[in-house]
């Protein structure tokens, strides 16, 4: 118990006082998370939208395989990535392992079916009714497609939350592909486990904080939408 409050004591003087080590983790972090989230995003939400508005050969399968991919384990896609870009792997000329492209790429594959499915299951929400409406007034692909996302933007947002969450706190594929390497590749859930075996408790509370500071706004900010569009 006095270590437990004597990590928090400690915690909390390296967040007061802006901790550079602190603060650099905590920036590789949102730089890294922060991509894949935007990557999975652009990539996810005009899928899930196709997905959900046009039915064609094959798209129970491409269905099935995003479902599974909710489910993907996180060291099972950081072996994956591993295997891509080592020395002996189709891209291993890239000399992407132990960076943090590596680490984004790894955490755009876990995001994206996240993202895709959650907006997929949006739009197939929306009434059937009005889709069909809007091709009898002669609606454009461009303005139907415009207005199913904005119908769905609900959708879009728990996807966004979603994702963020899944790659903010995963762990096991970062550590495999990114090394946890000081100044470069640490983010908070490797710092977090490092310090920890090192006996740091203060150091790694005060990453634990700022983790679950994260997850709160992150569901604030989907929950004050949400209210918004029962209003």
């Amino acid at each position: 118990m006095h270590t437990l409050i004597q990590g928090f004591r400690e915690a909390i003087k390296l967040l007061i006082s802006l901790d550079p080590e602190l603060l650099q983790i905590i920036s590789v972090s949102f730089r890294v998370t922060g991509t894949a989230l935007f990557v999975s995003v652009l990539i996810g939400v005009p899928l899930g939208t196709v997905l959900g508005l046009v039915d064609f050969p094959g798209k129970k399968i491409i269905t099935a395989l995003l479902y599974t991919g909710m489910g993907l384990p996180p060291v099972v896609v950081g072996l994956f990535v591993f295997i891509m870009f080592s020395a002996s792997g189709p891209f291993g000329s890239l000399g992407w392992l132990f960076t943090t492209r590596s680490i984004v790429v790894a955490q755009t594959i876990l995001a994206l079916p996240l993202v895709t499915s959650f907006v997929m299951t949006s739009v197939l929400s929306i009434d059937i009714a009005l889709i069909r409406q809007m091709k009898s007034l002669g609606t454009s692909r461009k303005q139907l497609l415009w207005t199913v996302i904005k119908e769905a933007r609900l959708g879009a947002v728990v996807a966004m939350a979603a994702g963020y969450g899944a790659v903010i706190s995963e762990v096991g594929a970062v550590m495999l592909v990114g090394g946890n390497i000081a100044g470069k590749t640490r983010v908070l859930t490797t710092a977090i486990m490092l310090e920890t075996r090192q006996g740091r408790f203060g150091f790694a509370l005060a990453l634990g904080i700022i983790l679950l500071l994260i997850a709160f706004i992150t569901n604030m900010i989907m929950m004050k939408f949400q209210h918004r569009e029962i209003k």
